[in-house]
């Protein structure tokens, strides 16, 4: 399980930002062979010390692909975070072939530290056919991108709580609508919808199997957000401290994580101490490309 990180900050000195960024998360995602379906991922050189949950995600997914036949791409995944990762050791993963039909294929991955699985996965790919076709409507009225603050511009007003935040890598461009819940408390009003433009910063490869998976790393960033937006409350000191359950998306249409989504993301349910987040994922022109859902464990800090 991993706490979601800050996406964005007003980058410090040595901070990697831009296409040095996303080169830097394509070598994170570019895991290394041990066996046959067994590989080593590392964690960015500057990162908290809980690894990142879409990171191990992310990577899972990379060493699942790597052992699948290339027409098929994924078409969804579920993952369960079951201990803490730490950033400072490499991640072992471990592929097994659940299944290879006519039209899909299945994988089980088990990321592994210390000797202890910290997550796993299944992940199905398909090869894709001619079907049925509808999708729902992106929200109206949405600003362009370009016409939204960046996260480290609305951060700006907050250095004291800039932390780790202003030294790791910025692969991924976030665009807010309204406050994220990095802000002070008090400073965020209750909205129901939390909504943000997100891109990969720099330019990836044409490989699809490489943007599902930074499409995966990016949709752990905000999305648990949603949950505290819903109440108007932060992340931090005076707010809560969260850490991902588990995660589950669907890929519907191709898509590129290099150009510009709009992440619709809304909390149908809190209680218990933990909050159930969805997200929808759609492209610029209004395709719904992917659909997301996460629980989080969500405690108030101090208690």
């Amino acid at each position: 399980m991993s706490s979601p990180p800050d996406p964005g900050h007003r980058p410090g000195a040595g901070q990697l930002t831009g296409q040095a960024a996303v080169d830097d998360l394509l070598d994170v995602l570019d895991l290394e062979t041990i066996e046959v379906n067994l590989y080593r991922g590392r964690s960015p050189a500057v990162a908290p010390q809980r690894v990142f949950g879409g990171q191990v995600a992310a990577q899972a997914l990379v060493g699942a692909g790597r052992t699948v036949d290339p027409d098929r791409t994924v078409h969804s995944l579920h993952g369960y975070f079951v201990r803490a990762g730490d950033s400072s050791i490499p991640i072992v993963y471990s592929v097994e072939v659940i299944r290879d039909g006519r039209s899909f294929s299945v994988r089980r991955v088990t990321a592994i530290q210390h000797g202890r699985p910290i997550f796993f996965m299944s992940a199905s790919f398909h090869r894709a056919e001619a079907g049925l076709d509808h999708q729902a409507e992106m929200p109206a009225d949405v600003p362009p991108p370009e016409s939204v603050p960046t996260l480290a511009e609305r951060m700006s007003r907050y250095p004291e709580r800039l932390g780790i935040w202003s030294r790791v890598p910025q692969s991924v461009d976030v665009r807010y609508l309204g406050e994220p819940g990095w802000v002070k408390s008090g400073d965020r009003p209750a909205e129901v919808h939390q909504r943000a433009w997100l891109r990969v910063a720099g330019r990836l490869p044409d490989t699809p199997l490489l943007h599902a998976c930074a499409l995966t790393y990016a949709s752990d960033l905000t999305l648990l957000d949603s949950v505290l937006s819903w109440h108007g409350e932060v992340w931090g000191p005076d707010g809560f401290a969260g850490a991902s359950l588990d995660h589950a998306l669907w890929l519907h249409r191709p898509f590129r994580a290099d150009e510009w989504f709009l992440y619709d993301c809304s909390s149908p349910s809190a209680s218990g101490g933990r909050g159930l987040a969805t997200g929808r994922i759609f492209t610029i022109d209004g395709h719904h490309v992917a659909t997301v859902v996460q629980e989080g464990l969500l405690r108030r800090v101090g208690d």
